[in-house]
């Protein structure tokens, strides 16, 4: 054969699994195809089986270039002419139809026509040699990161292994990847790292536990998962897996997947899965055992590393736990020979950890050496198990230790290091035959011991001393909702003359007291339903006396939440029980002293503060005794009152800690009040005064009566003063009268400033008409005569008091507001009388106005002035905005010389007048509490016209 046939048959070999799909034409006959070209490289006709698969076909006798049947990149290896090319071997890509392309290879001959273009196809031998550099690739990968992964360090492991999945995602475009383990411990899966491309959705996270959802994937070759719903297209091995499993499909995010596992000696032990990533789309060319490969290449080495350092932590946890707890392994060696773990070994001070058995039992204690040497000859001769607690002999060290003292022996360290050292051994054979081995441990049990002993001393002290106590330690059994005594302490006997079978459940009941035996009984309840109680009740011994005892007991339960014991103490309390009724009695009776005395009596602190009072103090108070302690005593003094009593508090000292005085007090719900009161400071041992105990009683009545002695003074002299005044100012206003009525007729010329002057004139003589009818009313007042009243209009009693009052409310910033009032009634009276009324009233409002704008510099006051009629009668209502009167004040409002104004400040008449003249006038005058404030009407019947 010529060497141009052995080319001719390696170009026409081709492999068994073609790599793209030919329509079937090309399938069924050779693929080859000829080319007739004239001298200008001109196609002219087609042969062979390839021309009906090309995309470009040639119409009956029209030429075509060569250059529109090839691939534009293509057209570089034809240029020129067919004469050119012989000799050459011609690669050229066709478009064929279904947008495939035709990779052939062929050259040209001479023919009788022009030339001949003979081409073959190798399209498979490309894909081989593509899939031979795609599976080398893959290998230099998998090499790679094999090396990677077992060099670094543990520390650098997860590093390397984010770094090694991104390479692969990178690689062969995968948009996720994760490495899934099996995870031990969880027993199940878990995503132990994952890379996700910055435009990708994260499908999984660093130590996400899957569970068991792995284990529905065939672990002996690469799974292939389609996230579409099965179709005529999907292969029929894929199409029930995401079905049957919806939370693996939900894993793969609903999308393509592609999962390769790794297989060792344990099973299937590790998954790379790749999300929204068809292998068979994106990576032909590799199979499934470059896929198997290059996992192989990540898992196995990192499952080793992994492993490996498992294994070494767990070897150090084991050191670890030797050395804090003192033990270690032990193994026996043939019939005398016996192998100690290095951490035993030391912490016994040997020097080898391999020894013959006698100088291992030469490190245990005498007393239970030979228990011991017994115990290992029945473990080698009968496989009896070992389990045995032995002290280690410390030798000659404890034999020399230097004489000490009493006071050194009871130091806590020299006790201590007098205490024996305690091993648990425990060993067992394992194995038959030649593989027979003797294995056991030693561990330090010292603490446990000593603590065991220390324990059985106290209970024996704990016992002595409950013997010689007043106390009583008992157990009840707990039987079908029933307490049954099963245990008593020995102290029983002394304290009660009694013995267990004394008291059994029915007798202890007859020796509580009668009048205690409710309260046993509920201490029973008590206790099952709240799991502890506290009681007190008397118990009869055996002489006949009660006792009273302190009962405290706790129900425990086991592990079900279920009762099943009781146990309680009895402390015998009969001392302190009847000293603490005598003092209760003798409280009571201080108690009954205190709160029957018709004096206040109370406690406070130096800032006034009170720490008790008694109930006289409350009801002045008007609270609850109980109420009493924490208020403030100042709070019912003024700013004056109350210094002066800190001042006189201050003045107390342990030589002279009483003092006396009278005290005036602002009390709820009524005027001031006077009371009679007595400190007595209580001072510590530095001389601090610490609190004030006090005695007051009410001097009121008596101070009320010297005021009104004193006011009735007052008025005698105000009338007496009042008449001679009157008559002096009367003769003057007169002669001005007269004055003003000849400067009237002298200027009644009909000049305009004239006019003006004359109407200013008759306001003046109308104000002095006014005074002299003030004046003539004091002089009424003084020597209380009758005046014949007239009927006016309430209408001009209102418009002569805003003239007086108005613009000194608007100074004082009062708002005014009066009512449009166009009505017109007759009432029978005197018009400056009804005028002082409502002046009363208003100067009154106003002072209350004025004095809470005080307290809130943004209040805004006002003064309401209205009037309206019926047909029976004229309403005049005045009403503010100062928050009202104390209800309980409404009813004395209008008494003599009751005022809530500051002492000095007012006389207490104004509203008592004020309530006689509307009387007089066959009216009423009422006070009620409105929204905002105080209404005060006067209501005056109409007088009929004619």
């Amino acid at each position: 054969m010529t060497s141009g046939d052995h080319l001719l048959a390696r170009l026409l070999k081709r492999p068994d699994t073609p790599s793209t799909e030919l329509p079937e034409p090309a399938r069924q006959h050779p693929a080859g195809l000829h080319l007739h070209l004239n001298h200008h490289g001109q196609v002219l006709h087609m042969t062979g089986s390839l021309r009906h698969v090309l995309a470009q076909q040639l119409a009956a006798d029209q030429p075509l270039p060569l250059h529109d049947f090839v691939l534009a990149h293509s057209t570089l290896v034809i240029e020129g002419l067919p004469g050119d090319w012989q000799g050459q071997m011609l690669d050229l890509d066709f478009p064929g139809l279904g947008e495939q392309t035709l990779h052939l290879r062929g050259w040209v001959q001479p023919s009788n026509e022009g030339w001949l273009l003979q081409l073959i196809d190798i399209g498979d031998l490309l894909l081989e040699r593509h899939q031979a550099r795609s599976r080398e690739e893959c290998q230099a990968v998998a090499a790679q990161v094999s090396e990677h992964l077992r060099a670094c360090s543990l520390a650098r492991l997860p590093v390397i292994v984010d770094e090694q999945l991104q390479t692969i995602a990178q690689r062969w475009h995968m948009p996720c990847v994760a490495l899934a383990l099996l995870d031990d411990e969880a027993q199940g899966w878990q995503i132990h790292r994952q890379f996700a491309a910055h435009d990708a959705p994260a499908l999984w996270h660093h130590q996400q536990p899957l569970g068991t959802l792995l284990d529905s994937l065939n672990g002996t070759a690469p799974q292939h998962l389609s996230g579409n719903q099965p179709g005529i297209n999907q292969p029929i091995a894929h199409q029930p897996l995401f079905d049957q499993q919806p939370r693996l499909q939900a894993l793969f995010g609903h999308a393509d997947g592609f999962a390769v596992p790794y297989c060792d000696d344990r099973g299937v032990a590790a998954w790379l899965l790749c999300g929204f990533y068809s292998a068979q789309e994106k990576a032909p060319e590799l199979g499934d055992r470059d896929w198997l490969l290059l996992l192989s290449a990540l898992a196995g080495p990192l499952l080793s590393r992994l492993r490996e350092q498992q294994h070494h932590l767990q070897l150090e946890r084991m050191e670890l736990l030797q050395a804090l707890l003192g033990t270690g392994w032990w193994e026996v060696f043939g019939a005398d020979e016996i192998h100690l773990a290095p951490s035993l070994a030391s912490v016994l001070q040997l020097d080898d950890t391999r020894l013959t058995l006698d100088d291992w039992l030469r490190q245990i204690h005498p007393a239970d050496r030979e228990e011991l040497r017994s115990r290992v000859h029945a473990l080698q001769q009968h496989d009896e198990p070992l389990s045995l607690c032995v002290r280690l002999h410390r030798g000659d060290a404890q034999l020399h230790q230097p004489q000490l003292n009493q006071q050194q022996l009871n130091q806590p360290q020299l006790d201590k290091q007098q205490q024996p050292i305690w091993y648990r051994l425990q060993g067992q054979a394992i194995g038959s035959g030649d593989s027979r081995r003797l294995v056991g441990f030693m561990l330090d049990i010292s603490d446990m011991k000593n603590q065991q002993q220390h324990t059985a001393a106290a209970h024996a002290r704990l016992d002595n001393l409950i013997a010689s106590s007043p106390a009583v330690i008992y157990v009840q059994r707990y039987v079908e909702g029933a307490l049954i005594p099963t245990f008593f302490s020995a102290s029983l006997g002394p304290l009660l003359g009694w013995n267990l079978e004394d008291c059994a459940a029915a007798a202890l009941i007859e020796r509580v007291h009668p009048e205690d035996r409710d309260r046993y009984f509920e201490r029973t309840r008590h206790l099952l339903r709240e799991g502890s109680v506290r009681a007190r009740y008397r118990l009869r011994d055996c002489r006949g006396d009660y006792h009273w005892l302190l009962d405290e007991a706790k129900l425990l339960r086991d592990d079900l939440g279920l009762p099943v014991e009781a146990v309680g103490l009895w402390l015998d309390v009969t001392e302190a029980t009847l000293a603490a009724e005598q003092v209760r009695q003798s409280e009571e009776r201080y108690r009954i002293l205190v709160e029957d005395s018709p004096a206040m009596i109370c406690r406070y602190r130096p800032d006034l503060t009170l720490s008790f009072g008694n109930r006289p103090l409350a009801t002045y108070m008007e609270v609850e005794p109980a109420q009493l302690p924490g208020v403030n005593l100042g709070s019912w003094m003024s700013d004056e009152q109350r210094q002066a009593f800190l001042q006189r508090l201050s003045l107390l000292t342990p030589e002279l800690p009483v003092s006396t005085a009278e005290i005036s007090l602002q009390l709820p719900g009524r005027e001031h009040a006077w009371w009679v009161w007595s400190d007595r400071g209580v001072f510590d041992e530095q001389g601090r005064l610490l609190e004030i105990q006090a005695v007051g009683r009410d001097n009121t009545e008596v101070r009320r009566s010297q005021q009104q002695l004193t006011q009735s003074a007052k008025m005698a002299t105000l009338g007496e003063m009042a008449t001679g005044l009157a008559h002096e100012i009367n003769q003057p206003l007169n002669v001005m009268r007269m004055a003003i009525v000849n400067v009237l007729k002298r200027l009644d010329n009909g000049d305009v400033q004239v006019d003006y002057l004359s109407d200013k004139l008759k306001r003046i003589d109308a104000q002095v008409q006014r005074a002299a009818r003030v004046v003539d009313h004091m002089r009424v007042f003084g020597r209380r005569s009758e005046i014949e009243q007239q009927p006016f209009n309430p209408l001009d009693a209102i418009e002569g008091t805003l003239s007086l009052l108005a613009e000194g409310l608007r100074g004082k910033g009062v708002e005014l507001r009066v009512g449009e009032n166009t009505f017109t009634a007759r009432v029978r009276g005197h018009v400056d009388q009804l005028e002082q009324v409502l002046i009363n009233l208003l100067v009154n409002a106003r002072d209350a106005l004025l004095s809470k704008r005080e307290a809130d510099r943004g209040f805004k006051p006002w003064i309401s002035l209205t009037a309206e009629r019926d047909a029976q009668s004229v309403r005049l209502w005045v009403e503010d905005n100062a928050g009202g009167i104390d209800a309980r004040l409404l009813e004395r409002i209008f008494e003599p010389f009751f005022t809530t104004k500051p002492i000095g400040v007012g006389t207490g008449l104004g509203l008592s007048v004020s309530y006689g003249i509307v009387e007089n006038m066959g009216g009423r005058l009422s006070v009620a509490n409105s929204l905002e404030g105080a209404r005060f009407c006067i209501e005056l019947p109409v007088v009929a016209e004619g």
